[in-house]
């Protein structure tokens, strides 16, 4: 029987023992690790796996916000990677409990960074969180019918709720997907 991948799922409470986290309400995700993600040359979690949940963390997000890859696609836009940022800190075994948090720090006409940390929870109330993974993302959104770049709805920029106020002036010649 193949191995499960690991269960990503939305936490509805801010952990009381955590890093320092730059957003006051960011999205959390609980990560339960499998064997599915290890490296094969060496015995702890690829990085590839790391990416993947960068990605499922920021997916969830956007499906609580009411934007799924689904409701976008129907529109005609979605959110594409163009530069993933990480600092691999620890590393992180089959087995394994984790916490990720993850928001957008800035947000312009087409494209966003996103922030998250991942790490893992104390063994009991006094230890520190281990911070295992720290990341930023740019996203870029665009127009699936062009394949370019278009201006994020103001209705899309107020629900991603971004650290810094978002700029989405628009200008003659940026294009937008409605």
């Amino acid at each position: 029987m193949p191995e499960q991948p690991p269960l990503l799922e939305p936490l509805t409470d801010l952990p009381v023992r955590r890093p320092v986290l730059d957003h006051p309400r960011p999205w959390l995700v609980s990560i339960e690790t499998s064997s599915a993600g290890e490296s094969r040359s060496v015995a702890h979690i690829s990085n590839i796996e790391y990416v993947r949940w960068l990605d499922r963390g920021a997916e969830l997000h956007l499906d609580h916000l009411g934007w799924s890859r689904l409701a976008m696609h129907e529109l005609g836009t979605m959110w594409f990677v163009a530069r993933h940022e990480i600092d691999y800190r620890a590393e992180v075994h089959a087995d394994e409990h984790l916490v990720l948090a993850t928001w957008v720090r800035d947000l312009r006409r087409s494209k966003s960074w996103r922030d998250t940390v991942i790490w893992r929870p104390g063994q009991n109330a006094q230890d520190d969180p281990v911070v295992v993974c720290t990341a930023s993302t740019l996203w870029v959104h665009v127009d699936l019918a062009t394949r370019r770049p278009c201006r994020v709805a103001a209705d899309m920029a107020a629900a991603l709720d971004p650290l810094h106020p978002p700029r989405l002036r628009r200008s003659q010649d940026d294009p937008s997907c409605t």
